[in-house]
C-alpha cells in the first residue's frame, strides 16, 4: 500500500482526482485515510493455497466483489485503474476490463503475482519493480518500486541526533516489517546485545509480535550499552537515515534500502511465494550491494563476524554503498503516475 500512496501523491500532484479500494482487515483501512484519500473497501480474502476450501471460498468472493467493483467505478467516474496488487487487485482488474477501463497494473516483487498473470494480457501497461525474464518489452516496463519521498529526503544528521549516534559511530539498522522477522530478531539479538565484541551501535525495529520477548532479553544482558530496541518505527527514513548497513529480509523495502543508498546482509523469507525474497535479494547481491545469509544458518557468531567485518572494512562499505545508489529508482512512483495518466487519456 506504501508504494501505491506514493504513486498517489504523484497522480493528485498532476490534479488527477485518486481514491483507493482495500478491505478494512488490512493496513489500508489506516494507512490511506492518513494519507488524504478516501476508501471504498470490498469483503474479499487472500487464497490460502494450502486450504482448497478456504481458497474457493476467496475466489468465490473476489468473483462476487466484480459487482461491487464496477458500482464504485461508475460513481466516482473512474478514467482509468490502477492495480497495486493485494487481495482487492483481482476484483478491481477484471471490473476495470469489462467496463472498457484502462488497467495499469504494479508489480513490486521479482515474479508477477497470482492477479498480474490473469490480467496482464489485457493491461495498457505493466510496471516492474525488477526485470523478470520473458517480461521484456510491449506493455511491460520496468520502472523500479515506488518509495515514500520521506525517505530520501530524511536528514542524517537530525535522525543520528535522535537516536544519539556520534558522527564518527558506526551504526546496523536490524529490521524485518511491521510485525518482524522472528528468526533474525532474535539471532540479531544474540549476536549483538553484549557490548563486548562489537564496535558499532544497533538501532533494532523489532515489530510489535516479538518486541516484549525480546526486551526481556535484552534488559537482562549484562552489557547492552548502544543497542536500541523499537517495537514499531512509522518514520522508515529516520532509521534508514542514521545506519551505516541494514540486515533485514528481502521483500519489496530493498528499494528503501537503495533510495539512501544503504548495503544490507539479507535473510531471505524461505517460505516467499516464488522465492521472490531470494530473487530480491540476488538482484541487490548481483550489484555488490549486499552479502545474502540463509534464513536456515542464522548463526550468531557467524552474523557477528559478518556485520562486523563489513562495518570495520571502509573501503568495502563504501563499495557495497556506492552499488546500493546505483539501483536507486528515485522517478518509480512518477513514471507509473505518467502511465497511468497517459491510459486515462486515451
Amino acid at each position: 500500500m506504501v508504494p501505491a500512496i506514493a504513486v498517489a501523491d504523484e497522480l493528485r500532484e498532476s490534479g488527477a482526482e485518486v481514491s483507493f479500494l482495500g478491505t478494512r482487515e488490512k493496513a489500508e483501512a489506516d494507512l490511506v485515510p492518513a494519507a488524504g484519500y478516501e476508501i471504498d473497501f470490498l469483503n474479499v480474502h487472500g487464497i490460502d493455497r494450502r486450504n482448497p476450501l478456504r481458497a474457493a471460498r476467496a475466489g468465490l468472493e473476489a468473483l462476487g466483489a466484480v459487482g461491487a467493483v464496477r458500482s464504485v467505478l461508475r460513481r466516482r467516474r473512474v478514467d482509468a485503474v490502477m492495480g497495486a496488487g493485494g487481495y482487492v487487485a483481482a476484483p478491481a482488474g477484471m471490473a476495470a476490463i469489462l467496463g472498457r477501463r484502462p488497467l495499469v497494473l504494479t508489480e513490486a516483487d521479482s515474479h508477477l503475482g497470482l492477479a498480474n498473470r490473469l490480467l496482464a494480457g489485457r493491461a495498457r501497461r505493466v510496471c516492474l519493480a525488477f526485470p523478470i525474464e520473458g517480461r521484456e518489452g510491449g506493455r511491460y516496463l520496468v520502472t523500479g518500486r515506488p518509495v515514500p519521498a520521506a525517505v530520501p529526503a530524511a536528514d542524517r544528521g537530525a535522525a543520528r541526533a535522535r537516536f544519539g549516534i556520534g558522527a564518527e559511530e558506526r551504526a546496523l539498522l536490524v529490521v524485518g516489517g511491521s510485525l518482524g522477522a522472528r528468526s533474525v530478531n532474535f539471532a540479531a539479538l544474540e549476536a549483538f546485545a553484549e557490548r563486548e565484541g562489537r564496535d558499532f551501535r544497533v538501532l533494532h525495529v523489532a515489530g510489535r509480535r516479538d518486541h516484549a520477548a525480546l526486551r526481556e532479553r535484552l534488559d537482562a544482558a549484562p552489557h547492552a550499552e548502544g543497542y536500541e530496541l523499537i517495537a514499531y518505527e512509522p518514520n522508515l527514513g529516520d532509521v534508514l537515515a542514521a545506519s551505516d548497513l541494514i540486515l533485514g529480509r528481502s521483500g519489496g523495502s530493498v528499494f528503501e534500502f537503495t533510495a539512501v543508498g544503504r548495503p544490507a546482509v539479507l535473510v531471505p523469507y524461505p517460505h516467499a511465494t516464488a522465492d521472490h525474497q531470494r530473487l530480491n535479494a540476488s538482484w541487490m547481491e548481483r550489484a555488490g550491494a549486499a552479502t545474502i545469509v540463509d534464513d536456515g544458518a542464522l548463526d550468531p557468531a557467524a552474523l557477528l563476524a559478518e556485520v562486523g567485518g563489513i562495518l570495520g572494512d571502509p573501503g568495502r562499505l563504501e563499495r557495497m554503498s556506492a552499488a546500493s545508489r546505483g539501483l536507486a529508482k528515485p522517478r518509480a512512483a512518477r513514471e507509473i503516475a505518467d502511465q497511468v495518466l497517459e491510459a486515462a487519456a486515451r
